[in-house]
């Protein structure tokens, strides 16, 4: 099989550049994106290049950005713009190939294999085309990286920042992308560097020579996807994408809530409160969505060092009851993390996928109290009412109650969907 031409295409520091571009005023100036600075949602969600340059990242709590860049410039997330920007964007990715596949609001992947003997252009010559077209048409930068894979095209965005095209060929990946740590390789984590690291692995082609024996001990079998990964092995196709149909009908795969507390958490109370809260909206959202789930996970975002740990379970039976998933999420995360003075958390996101409508048959289990499912059903559906006569707080947990900060957010209507870059920073 020939190799395909795959490019990567990423907005450089997506929503603060965005911002410098829509407000003038701002360029010159280190800018971030933030919350809530007084109820210390105030994160920071996206930075620019002046502000990482003086120290300042994703996930940092305001104040921390603010000492490290004195003169630091923070705007409230404006969604409804970003989203119109990636759309733009998608539209003149689409002006060279219908194989457009979204990794975010500010990144996509593009096969242009057809493309190229269309126009007559290298890979590296259309990269370099849509690059000057999102500076001329949209007043924004982006990165792109070119290869024969989705892994490595990925890689070369990420290379050289901002505006620039990186190209990765089966001649120079070696020079390239093996002497490259191993973290700069798509889906390893910092859990999963240290666990390399420990085998002495610290590259991407030490990863890309690491033994079976090895990889199995070590990472089981996601050892020997990411060490083919790290050999350019990656066959995945570029989905293609609706352009039409994109922006209103997407394929919900999953139901998740998130949120940085108002200050660290310290104690299992404080946790429990936020994930109740956290599943309750997951749970309404499914009822809303008319859908239930199989799997639910949790993710716990630490004070000290910003990494975020996570663990999922199957569930005996799909489900959408707000006490079943709060009680399966709370479990996960005592299982996740000690939740106590010596390892705060900043953070907790609660998930659940593995989806099916909401009146398919249920497989029943020998152990599954259905009356008891069926009293919880009730209450919640009385509480969806009430909820939607008077508001998402008319109702709160009694776990809640025992964290001022849990007690004073509004998770359903709070929700926020944060840019992909916030998740691997």
């Amino acid at each position: 099989m020939p190799d395909r031409d795959v490019l990567h295409s990423d907005i450089n520091c997506c929503y603060a550049q965005i911002e410098c571009q829509a407000r003038p005023e701002l360029r010159g100036k280190p800018v971030v994106v933030g919350g809530d600075e007084e109820a210390r949602h105030g994160i920071v969600l996206a930075k620019n290049l002046i502000a990482k340059r003086a120290g300042v990242k994703t996930a940092m709590a305001l104040w921390e950005a603010r000492k490290a860049c004195p003169g630091l410039v923070v705007v409230p997330p404006d969604y409804r713009l970003y989203m119109d920007v990636s759309r733009r964007a998608r539209e003149i990715y689409y002006d060279y190939t219908d194989r457009v596949e979204p990794f975010g609001p500010d990144e996509a992947w593009l096969d242009v294999t057809g493309t190229r003997r269309c126009l007559g252009l290298s890979p590296a010559e259309i990269a370099r085309e849509v690059s000057e077209r999102m500076v001329a048409e949209l007043g924004i930068s982006v990165s792109v990286g070119v290869s024969w894979n989705k892994i490595f095209a990925k890689f070369g965005s990420d290379y050289k920042k901002p505006d620039a095209v990186t190209v990765i060929t089966r001649e120079n990946y070696r020079e390239v992308v093996w002497q490259a740590p191993v973290r700069d390789l798509l889906y390893v984590g910092p859990a999963t560097e240290r666990k390399l690291h420990s085998s002495g692995i610290d590259t991407i082609g030490q990863l890309a020579c690491a033994s079976d024996e090895l990889l199995r001990n070590r990472l089981g079998k996601m050892g020997f996807v990411l060490r083919s990964f790290a050999r350019g092995q990656d066959a995945t196709e570029v989905k293609p994408y609706d352009r039409d149909a994109a922006d209103v009908m997407r394929e919900i795969k999953s139901y998740g809530n998130g949120l940085t507390a108002p200050r660290d958490i310290c104690d299992p109370q404080s946790a429990k409160a936020y994930v109740w809260m956290l599943a309750e909206s997951v749970a309404q959202r499914m009822r809303e969505g008319r859908a239930r789930a199989r799997t639910v996970s949790v993710g716990a975002r630490a004070a000290d060092d910003l990494c975020t740990r996570s663990r999922q379970r199957k569930l005996p039976v799909a489900t959408d009851v707000t006490l079943e998933v709060a009680r399966a999420a709370w479990g996960l995360l005592r299982e996740l993390e000690p939740l106590d003075a010596s390892h705060p958390l900043r953070g907790i996101h609660v998930r659940a996928s593995d989806l099916e409508p909401a009146d398919a048959d249920l497989q029943a289990s020998l152990f599954d109290p259905m009356p008891r499912r069926t009293e919880m059903r009730e209450l919640d559906a009385s509480v969806d009412d009430l909820r939607r006569r008077y508001g998402n707080k008319c109702v709160v947990w009694g776990a809640q109650l025992v964290d001022e900060g849990a007690a004073g957010v509004d998770a359903k209507a709070d929700n926020t969907v944060h840019p992909v870059s916030f998740f691997h920073s």
